[in-house]
């Protein structure tokens, strides 16, 4: 299993380039599902696992990888279906997203696919708002279409770990909160959890939220705006942005910003749950001004600070 891993470190150029890759899994006889490959830190077959009293009822146990102590999601029951049977056939996708490190149980781990992020399309409108899919795509293998739902991890994780907007003492400055009412700051993320977390987070400072739900919708958005001449970089606070989405990363996202002289200036910042030594070399190639690692409110709310206290003078 360690094979389909191996060169992930080397796949670190794809990212910034609109490119993505894709580790497929099933968790059902017939249903192809997937994560991106950054996220992924190891594939494994399925330890024994030790029981965790009082955990959450899509927690199968802890696996002790390497003297790591790690929860086991059981990802077929965490996405509304009846829970996998934990068996010698499992396998245990090692993750990191948001700084924690989990394991997810699945069953046969297939391969990786390389694809553009102009491959990836929104979930259905029709799906609804609480399913747990970011994207969707078509994978044809040996002429057969297959669709491949890729998963909201974001939402999955948000459900079972208890995240926190409320800020530390200390950190929110009453002088510049007076100046944040009204201030616009535009979003941008697929997962519609990660934009409730800085939406929950920056609404109780009366900042005004505007989402969208990734890269290509908020550029149109933005163009749109300098169209009807409103300068965005006045016009808003900062941009917060995913680096992974649909039609359109953030990294490209920001590239495309930069490239345009009527809205090169504006402020943006990188929020990714990606691995953050990777994002400060990602930041400084495609010109982000900030990075911040998922989910961290008093670090949100301290980029918004410096941002404000820049203009304020």
């Amino acid at each position: 299993m360690k094979k389909v891993l191996d060169t992930v470190d080397q796949r670190t150029q794809l990212v910034g380039e609109n490119r993505l890759e894709l580790l497929l899994f099933k968790i059902s006889a017939t249903q192809l599902f997937a994560i991106n490959v950054f996220k992924v830190k190891e594939v494994v077959k399925l330890p024994a696992l030790s029981a965790l009293p009082g955990s959450n009822n899509n927690i199968s146990g802890v696996a002790n990888i390497r003297g790591m102590s790690i929860p086991v999601i059981n990802l077929r029951g965490a996405i509304g279906f009846s829970p996998m049977p934990v068996s010698e056939d499992c396998n245990l996708i090692i993750t990191e997203y948001n700084r924690s490190v989990q394991g997810f149980l699945v069953g046969k781990v297939e391969h990786i696919v390389n694809m553009t992020w102009s491959d990836i399309m929104p979930p259905p409108k029709s799906a609804g708002a609480n399913n747990y899919l970011t994207a969707i795509t078509k994978l044809t293998e040996n002429d057969v279409e297959r669709l491949v739902s890729i998963i909201d991890v974001e939402k999955v994780l948000a459900e079972i770990i208890d995240y926190d907007i409320s800020l530390s003492d200390g950190v929110l400055d009453e002088q510049l909160a007076e100046h944040m009412p009204g201030k616009k700051v535009l979003i941008v993320d697929d997962s519609s959890t990660a934009r409730k977390q800085v939406r929950d987070t920056l609404s109780q400072l009366g900042i005004e939220i505007i989402e969208a739900s990734d890269g290509l919708q908020a550029l149109h958005y933005l163009q749109k705006l300098t169209a009807e001449g409103i300068d965005v970089t006045t016009e808003f606070l900062m941009m917060i942005t995913d680096a992974e989405m649909p039609e359109m990363d953030g990294y490209k996202l920001t590239s495309e910003i930069r490239a345009d002289e009527k809205m090169s200036a504006l402020y943006i910042t990188l929020n990714t749950s990606l691995s953050g030594s990777f994002n400060h070399a990602m930041v400084e190639k495609v010109g982000c001004d900030e990075f911040i690692s998922k989910f961290q409110p008093d670090l949100l709310v301290d980029v918004v600070q410096k941002r404000l206290k820049t203009l304020l003078g």
